[in-house]
């Protein structure tokens, strides 16, 4: 094991991989030049995803963030896919962390932790930290998100807001010993 140096491989893939991650922060094109971006860096993204402007996909590993089509990430949230201790080898070179299923909604300012599924069609309300898996048609707020709604239809995907809202079903929570 010879010391690294400015040179070694995997310096220049991770100084490529940050230069990546700075422009895709405030490229025009939600779908397109800033999608592709993350694309470049590795990140698993099918078509027709919009990454908001200043979204910050996991800097360090991209490769372990799979996010599914017809989702939307807001702008500024965060998705964090490992931590340092989690010591990711080559064993987990193909296993996301992280994984967001179709027509998913993450709000501005979101924070998605590692270890993390949202599933198909779920909401991520603006500023929620997410440190567990979200069912699908769900709608979670809070730190930590916790659900309170199952939506009728998806946010994501051309459903207009109005509609949205009309679809909800609020999650009574439930009291101990009633």
């Amino acid at each position: 094991m010879g010391k690294k140096t400015l040179y070694d491989e995997d310096s220049i893939r991770g100084l490529y991989n940050r230069f990546l991650q700075v422009l895709a922060l405030y490229a025009p094109g939600g779908k397109s030049i800033r999608a592709r971006l993350h694309r470049m860096r590795g990140v698993r993204m099918d078509e027709n995803v919009w990454v908001g402007t200043a979204a910050i996909l996991e800097t360090g590993h991209p490769h372990l963030i799979r996010i599914h089509s017809g989702s939307v990430i807001g702008i500024r949230s965060v998705i964090i896919a490992h931590f340092r201790e989690m010591g990711i080898g080559k064993r987990d070179a193909d296993e996301p962390t992280v994984t967001i299923e179709e027509k998913v909604f993450i709000g501005p300012g979101a924070i998605i932790l590692p270890n993390v599924r949202i599933g198909r069609g779920a909401v991520v309300t603006a500023g929620s930290v997410v440190t567990t898996s979200v069912p699908p048609m769900t709608l979670v707020q809070g730190n930590p998100a916790k659900p309170v709604a199952k939506c009728g239809v998806p946010l994501a995907g051309g459903t207009s807001y109005k509609d949205f809202l009309r679809n909800l079903s609020p999650i009574r929570p439930t009291v101990p010993g009633k």
